[in-house]
């Protein structure tokens, strides 16, 4: 008897056709499951729920995907690039007197006899096209342990007595989350045969002599991206741009090969969305998505703890990474302060157009002396704190020439990405220190528009060839130049002072550990303004318009964001007057500086 620990790691596929056969043979319908679970993902779901557990699925990376064997369970943490379509497939068809299923496969494991229609029930799947997340930071790359000896350590003892094992007798049923002998439905090949595709789905896959390793026939080793196949999951729960971690089977394309016979059923039904993917040119990894779930920014923390922002403590890291946006700005604590409330803001809701909590700034006194000392320890310090950032080095031929919004190619049937494809939380630099004078074509014209209403509504028009797609998204903008930019209308313009050049200093790994948390948490709180509060800061607000009638909705727009992005650096989900106070003071001390 072997348990769960193991075989739903190496055998996931005996796992789900065991389950298969249970929930039949106790009276479940095939014909009228049509595609619905019948328990196999209760069996991962379980077994997933410890993280020790979980942490021995190999994670699918351009590294690891060399060493992971086909058919096993491995992870997936990606951005949905594009969505594929749906994809039907034979779900389940009876097999003689017995009823087989080919869900979370690409291919039939036994020949599905001709002319059975009335036996055979044809399923749907949704099909992502997920890529590594765009300007993941070195830190947040997940470190991924030793991938588990059932896919990676051929030398260790449990491998070979398994694989020994497998030779002798596999044949398993799924009772009470333990694999145990019995079922037909998960024959091994015998000793002398040799594998086909159909055994090897199931997890029993020979080693090729001399190896340590069964890579992926065909596989190309620097493959980062993967199409996930999803299974029993509403569509709102998917959307473009999203991060998930998907814990799946892993299929490659050389196994597509092998299966016609059901492909040929199912052409009469739709075309194949992955037809523009030819197994001999494009080697794509293939995982049937079992389990999935949308991650945080928390989740990109190597030791992320569990702990509550408690005022004192959120107010100690606050002092420390504030002091550093000095250090790094040249000792400018108004431009740290405006630093800060840059990082802490996220688009709280939309109303029409204004995309309400969103704090872009503009940085300004960048020439191109300073860009090359301040610029770069900025830079430099984002990229420590954020897990996913990018730069764009604006010049008039990089507006000229570049791709910025995500286009639709129908010949390929595929949404070609763009720089600005980016995903929620992303924070973007666009450097304008190196921008000169220059003409513009009608590529730098429509890039420049793209980029402004980006800033303004957190919005970018995908290209569809014959119509524009707004597609709504929330990412922090940090403009730096000489002037105030003339492309880029930031909510905030600070020009900074800095009053010295040294500024660099070597940061613990704990303390930047605690700066990220900080960040990820404090931005993720609730927040509210209680009644009295509103009555007095509506107060402020017309005694502000009659000292000076050029204030307009937008000044009062941003003084709110301030006010509660001030008190959420504090760790507070309601505005207090002290928060206030300071940020109205912040916003006085930018403006003597614009005199």
């Amino acid at each position: 008897m072997v348990g769960p620990q193991y075989d739903l790691l190496a055998n996931p596929l005996g796992v789900i056709r065991s389950t298969f056969d249970t929930a039949i043979s106790t009276g479940s319908d095939p014909t009228s499951l049509n595609g619905r679970d019948w328990g196999a993902i209760d069996h991962f779901r379980h077994f997933l729920s410890d993280q020790s557990q979980l942490s021995q699925v190999p994670l699918l990376t351009a590294a690891t995907i060399k060493y992971v064997k086909p058919n096993t369970l491995v992870r997936f943490r990606g951005m949905i690039q594009d969505m594929l379509g749906n994809e039907f497939y034979v779900g389940t068809f009876k097999d003689g007197s017995v009823w087989r299923t080919n869900k979370f496969t690409d291919f039939a494991q036994y020949p599905i006899p001709v002319g059975s229609s009335v036996h055979t029930r044809i399923w749907e799947r949704r099909l992502l096209y997920c890529v590594p997340i765009p300007g993941l930071s070195p830190w947040a790359e997940s470190t991924p342990e030793t991938v588990a000896d059932v896919s990676m350590d051929c030398t260790s003892d449990q491998r070979e007595k398994r694989r020994r094992g497998d030779d002798e007798s596999s044949d398993m049923h799924v009772e009470n989350d333990e694999v145990v002998e019995g079922s037909p439905n998960t024959k091994r090949m015998r000793e002398g045969e040799r594998p086909s595709p159909a055994s090897q789905s199931q997890g029993a896959v020979p080693e090729t002599a001399g190896s340590c390793t069964n890579l992926i026939p065909g596989l190309n080793g620097n493959s980062s991206n993967c199409i996930v196949k999803i299974y029993d999951t509403p569509e709102s729960e998917l959307r473009l741009n999203d991060i998930f971690e998907f814990v799946g089977i892993l299929t490659s394309d050389l196994e597509l090969q092998d299966d016609s016979e059901d492909r040929d059923l199912l052409n009469e039904f739709s075309e194949d969305p992955l037809h523009h993917f030819p197994p001999n040119k494009v080697q794509v990894p293939r995982l049937h998505c079992l389990i999935h779930r949308k991650l945080s920014i928390l989740d990109f923390l190597q030791n992320k703890p569990i702990i509550e922002p408690k005022p004192d403590m959120v107010k100690s890291i606050r002092e420390s990474l504030l002091k550093h946006l000095s250090t790094v700005l040249g000792n400018d604590d108004v431009a740290a302060h405006f630093m800060l409330l840059h990082l802490l803001s996220k688009v709280q809701a939309r109303v029409d157009a204004i995309a309400v909590g969103k704090f872009s700034v503009n940085f300004t006194c960048f020439s191109k002396e300073i860009a090359s000392i301040f610029g770069k320890q900025l830079n430099h310090s984002v990229k420590n704190l954020v897990p996913f950032t990018h730069c764009i080095p604006l010049t008039v031929e990089y507006l000229n020439t570049a791709s910025l919004a995500p286009k639709k190619n129908y010949d390929k049937n595929r949404l070609e990405t763009g720089v600005l494809q980016l995903a929620e939380g992303s924070h973007l630099i666009v450097d304008e220190t190196q921008l000169e004078a220059g003409t513009l074509n009608s590529v730098g014209v429509e890039n420049a528009s793209l980029l402004k209403n980006l800033m303004e509504m957190q919005r970018v028009d995908y290209d569809f060839r014959f119509y524009k797609m707004e597609m709504a998204t929330d990412v922090q903008l940090l403009v730096l130049s000489e002037g105030k930019s003339n492309i880029l209308p930031a909510d905030v313009i600070v020009p900074i002072r800095p009053s010295a050049t040294n500024c660099s200093e070597a940061v613990p790994a704990e303390t930047l550990e605690a700066w990220r948390w900080y960040l990820g948490t404090v931005r993720q709180l609730p927040h509210c303004m209680e009644s009295g509060m509103e009555k007095m800061v509506e107060g402020d607000l017309v005694e502000a318009i009659q000292a000076d009638r050029s204030l307009s909705i937008q000044d009062f727009s941003r003084w709110l964001t301030m006010g509660r992005l001030m008190s959420l650096s504090y760790g507070e989900t309601s505005m207090s007057l002290e928060h206030w106070q300071m940020a109205k003071e912040l916003e006085r001390l930018r403006r003597e500086r614009l005199k």
